[in-house]
């Protein structure tokens, strides 16, 4: 068997081996969509993926081949240059050189230049290719386009020389191989950039579907006249088309370029002469498409300049708008001719066309100098004209349009005049930015809070009283650890803040019939399978027995247990008198009726990361009672039915699980659940959306699956465990939009979506009052995926809430995009900032927090998120930002700003007060010598009428275990503060005290080190 032979069959092999692989992973894929019921959202993608994949390879390997296979028709034969060697290297005195030759120096410099570039190249593209192939899945689908190869790149590289030292080996090794193997690299270096192009082509799937599925924003910007819509659907993919063509034209040209150098034995000859007309006319050819590239090229970077960061605000500032954006037209004509003029050369001849480029030349004044100086005509009208000239004088016009120029203009007319020269344009991108980030549609009112707060006030609001959190995550998860995990395997992985109506309770403790809105903390107990003991961690534990987390805890925020521990409304599980025999689970007559519990387990989750077979002949631990287990059997509708047949062999490949070829616990009804985590879950779906980092659990009596015919319906299955997602469209891509410390700069909540935690099934919800062009684009592209929010089950629908993701980002933008005077602005007069607060004994940023709480100008309470802010240089609070979360006023933003001429006192001068009051200090310094540990709560701003309310809880912990116990509480209005064993006797108590003067510079004390 001869060595072909052995190539052909080991190529064959790999072959059968690559398609084997990839039809067994689409087939798995499409058992999964099928079996989450999104089958036809699966195909649009596969169709499209294939569809650009296969373009992209074969349009980029007919293109860089085709070029390999002209360079080596026409490159020079070791025949071809017969001359006398040199003496030496440097030797070129004694050669019989044509007329220009390159002699051994000159063609030496040409190759190692070119094959530098080239290195810089494949190394530029290369980290892009494998960027794309190792994609992050927790970001949205390619949301930063592949850059582009520019001088920019090379400098980066310099000024960060030891972050990228490593290129340095990779470059000479690249180099040694093109001088001594050239063809086998750039065969290789043919099929690296193929597939990479092909990845990232098929990558941008989702731009692509989008561009041919565009909504109008129905506003144009005013620096092009383009409608939005076309930097948000069309750009990305022009820029992403421009990157391919340029990548193409090249690595084409510089590997052409460098076969024809190194062709003939001309190093060890010492001499090239010069090109030959066919190489002359293939090197036009490919002169000219990379001068139609750069054409390109320069008449998009027009409208990059609208994400321009270089000026005083983001976006196209004066000298962009007056020096580049006409310099860039110029650059792009210029190179559309020259590019007109090489193609020519490569098609014809330049003779043909002589007579014209004559008239032109004396239009424009410049026949004469040409005329004059015969060699400078001859050059300009042979065939042979060099490349060189024309690439170094539009490489220099360039960096004298985009650079010197520009310069200049900045440093000499713009920033002596800088506020009167970019007030149009900082106007523009406060206005960009605020629509970008909705800020825009923000109701903007006074609150003075002038009333004197009183005990009545109090009385008055008692719904607000009532969910004052005394409780946050951090405590209430301590303690869930402690006393609420049960078992090793059992995590608390987070808690999150809803709302339930529960039944109101007198001061005796009886209950009555009337409902209250409840703010309250839940937090799921899912088994975490890494918590298995080592010993028990066998095959049949991890994919059949140990399958799912159990149950949940609910504490109301504001009330404390006995010894200080939270009060729960549903805690405990398994073996107690006070069970209710239905769920297994402890449950507080306060919600007995109102809160459906059923059989809670929970299949998918945050930590469902295991792959399991359910309905085998092994039962699966369902909940721990007393010293022994119950056991259980799924019986939802997740999972795809894998039996004992192929699929079962489809699967073990596709998962590399090969033990269930071997097990004989399977049987014919064997199902198959994978992809349990929610997230990964639902971006598998949908990885175009930015997701939200905080689902949430929700308990509700909802039929999930008929929801669309009645949103009414309870549920069918007693299954009443749902998560809640929220999900955002953005865009890097909206005009002068300032996207500070996000990822982006447009962001719409537009996508509500629900997670089955025991059947696995998935439905997206979209919010028409987004006024969401991004949604509406993929509601065309996906018709089948997206359902309106009135389809939503009415008990679930009662707790979405506003994203505190989102809510922090508007915040964070806002503590500066809240100045739209373009003057203010500038001068940076009004810059606001997040307070900061002691929380244990470290200063943090105060978050933004939910609140039950009825609004200054509203009549009645609702569930709101809130974030006060104060001035940069000052700590008195200056406003407060709250979005709205209740069905009726699902997501309208308010901020209320406080008068400038009053002092009102922010968190950090609370807290200074707080810690310089002698009881409070005194208690706590007495607490921390006693083996102890104080925690200080979130400080919380509270609004009540026309006033302000401060609340901060504080713990207790003990050293030898993390257990905290709610001690005191501690309130303050105005200057009046007080602190006692509950929020009842504090809220009395704080207007009986005296008022206590403060210091003229109040300051937050730097905390301890516990």
């Amino acid at each position: 068997m001869t060595k072909n032979q052995v190539l052909k069959i080991g190529l064959g092999i790999l072959a059968l081996g690559f398609i084997f692989d990839l039809s067994a992973k689409l087939m798995a894929e499409f058992f999964w969509f099928e079996e989450v019921g999104y089958l036809s959202v699966f195909k649009q993608r596969l169709i499209t993926e294939i569809s650009l994949a296969i373009l992209g390879l074969c349009i980029s390997a007919v293109w860089l081949g085709g070029n390999l296979i002209i360079a080596q028709r026409y490159q020079y034969l070791p025949e071809d240059l017969q001359g006398k060697p040199p003496v030496n290297i440097f030797d070129v005195s004694h050669q019989n050189l044509p007329r220009f030759a390159l002699g051994l120096p000159s063609l030496l410099l040409f190759i190692i230049s070119l094959s530098f570039l080239l290195g810089l190249i494949v190394i530029h593209y290369g980290q892009i290719f494998i960027s794309y192939w190792h994609w992050d899945s927790s970001q949205p689908l390619f949301s930063t386009l592949p850059a582009q190869f520019e001088p920019q790149i090379i400098d980066n590289w310099i000024k960060n020389f030891q972050a990228y030292i490593w290129k340095i080996p990779v470059l000479l090794i690249l180099m040694i191989g093109i001088l001594s193997k050239p063809l086998i690299i750039f065969i290789l270096l043919a099929l690296m950039f193929s597939f990479g192009f092909s990845l990232v082509l098929s990558s941008h799937w989702a731009n692509v579907l989008q561009y041919f599925n565009p909504t109008s924003f129905n506003q144009k910007e005013n620096l092009l006249g383009k409608d939005l819509s076309f930097y948000i659907f069309n750009l990305p993919i022009i820029h992403v088309l421009e990157f391919w063509l340029i990548g193409l034209f090249l690595v084409s040209f510089v590997t052409c370029s460098l076969i024809y150098f190194l062709s003939g034995n001309s190093l060890r000859k010492g001499r090239f002469p010069s090109f030959s007309q066919p190489q002359q006319r293939h090197l036009h050819g490919l002169g000219g498409l990379l001068m139609l590239s750069s054409s390109m090229r320069y008449w998009l970077a027009r409208y990059e300049l609208l994400y321009s960061s270089e000026g005083v605000i983001f976006g196209a500032g004066y000298t962009d708008v007056n020096i580049l954006k006409p310099g860039y037209l110029l650059l792009s004509i210029i190179a559309l001719i020259i590019a007109i003029f090489l193609l020519w050369q490569a098609l014809f001849s330049v003779k043909k066309i002589r007579p014209y480029i004559e008239i032109l030349l004396r239009w424009i004044g410049f026949y004469k100098f040409i005329k004059r100086s015969r060699s400078n005509q001859a050059k300009l009208f042979a065939d042979s004209y060099s490349l060189r000239a024309i690439f170094t004088w539009y490489l220099g016009l360039a960096i004298i349009v985009t650079g010197v120029i520009p310069g200049l203009v900045q440093r000499l007319i713009v920033q002596p005049n800088e506020l009167e020269r970019e007030l149009p344009y900082i106007q523009r991108s406060i206005e960009y930015t605020r629509k970008g980030f909705n800020l825009d549609k923000i109701n903007v009112e006074t609150f003075d809070p002038n009333a004197q707060l009183t005990y009545t006030d109090i009385k008055n609001n008692n719904l607000t009283i009532d969910n004052i959190r005394l409780w946050d995550k951090r405590p209430l998860l301590q303690t869930n650890r402690q006393l609420q995990q049960i078992r090793l395997y059992y995590e608390f992985s987070d808690a999150d803040y809803d709302r339930y109506s529960i039944l109101t309770q007198n001061a005796s403790g009886q209950l009555s019939t009337n409902l209250q809105k409840q703010q309250v903390l839940i937090s799921p107990r899912e088994l975490n399978y890494e918590l298995v003991p080592e010993k028990a961690k066998t095959w049949v534990n991890k994919h059949l027995v140990y399958t799912h987390g159990y149950g949940f805890t609910l504490s109301p925020v504001n009330t404390v247990a006995e010894g200080g521990l939270p009060e729960y409304f549903v805690k405990n599980i398994g073996a107690d008198p006070e069970l209710d025999e239905d769920t297994t689970l402890q449950v507080s007559p306060r919600i007995r009726n109102l809160i459906p519990i059923g059989k809670p387990r929970i299949y998918y989750g945050l930590l469902t990361n295991t792959q399991i077979m359910t309905s085998t002949q092994v039962k699966e631990l369902d909940f721990p009672l007393g010293n022994e287990n119950v056991y259980n059997t799924y019986d939802g509708e997740g999972g795809i039915v894998i039996g004992t047949g192929w699929k079962r062999w489809l699967f073990a490949y596709y998962l590399k699980n090969w033990q269930m070829l071997f097990t004989d616990n399977f049987t014919s009804e064997t199902k198959l659940l994978f992809r349990r985590n929610i997230l990964d879950r639902i971006k598998a779906i949908a990885p175009f959306l930015h997701y939200d980092s905080n689902p949430y659990l929700v308990v509700a009596d909802a039929d999930f699956e008929n929801s669309e015919s009645d949103p009414q319906a309870p549920s069918t299955d007693h299954n009443y465990l749902y998560w809640m997602i929220d999900a955002y469209t953005t865009s890097n891509f909206y005009p002068y939009s300032d996207p500070e410390e996000a990822e982006f700069n447009y962001i719409r909540n537009s996508v509500k979506i629900i997670v089955d935690a025991y059947n696995g099934k998935i439905k997206f919800y979209y919010l028409e009052q987004a006024q969401d062009p991004i949604i509406s684009t993929l509601r065309k592209v996906f018709p089948n995926l997206f359902h309106p929010i009135e389809e939503m089950p009415m008990m679930l629908r009662q707790h979405i809430r506003y994203p505190v993701d989102l809510f922090r980002i508007q915040s964070q933008h806002l503590l500066t995009y809240h100045m739209s005077d373009p003057i203010v602005f500038y001068n940076r007069e009004d810059l606001w900032r997040v307070p900061v607060e002691i929380y244990g004994d470290k200063q943090q940023a105060v978050e933004p927090y939910y609140l039950i709480m009825r609004l200054p100008t509203e009549q009645s309470e609702e569930f709101i998120l809130l974030h006060p802010f104060t001035p940069a240089s000052r700590n008195n609070l200056v406003a407060w930002l709250a979005a709205r979360s209740d069905l009726e006023n699902y997501g309208h933003l308010l901020l209320y700003r406080f008068p400038k001429q009053r002092l009102i006192f922010g968190p950090e001068q609370v807290e200074a007060l707080i810690n310089q009051e002698p009881e409070i200090s005194e208690q706590i310094s007495l607490w921390n010598r006693q083996g102890s540990r104080v925690i200080q709560g979130n400080l919380l701003v509270i609004p009540i009428e026309q006033s302000l309310l401060y609340v901060e809880p504080l713990y207790l912990e003990a050293a030898e275990n993390s257990l905290p116990t709610l001690v005191r509480v501690i309130v303050a209005s105005e200057n009046r503060i007080v602190m006692r064993p509950t929020l009842e006797q504090a809220l009395k108590d704080v207007f009986q005290t005296q008022p206590i003067l403060p210091p003229e510079n109040l300051t937050l004390p730097q905390p301890q080190p516990s």
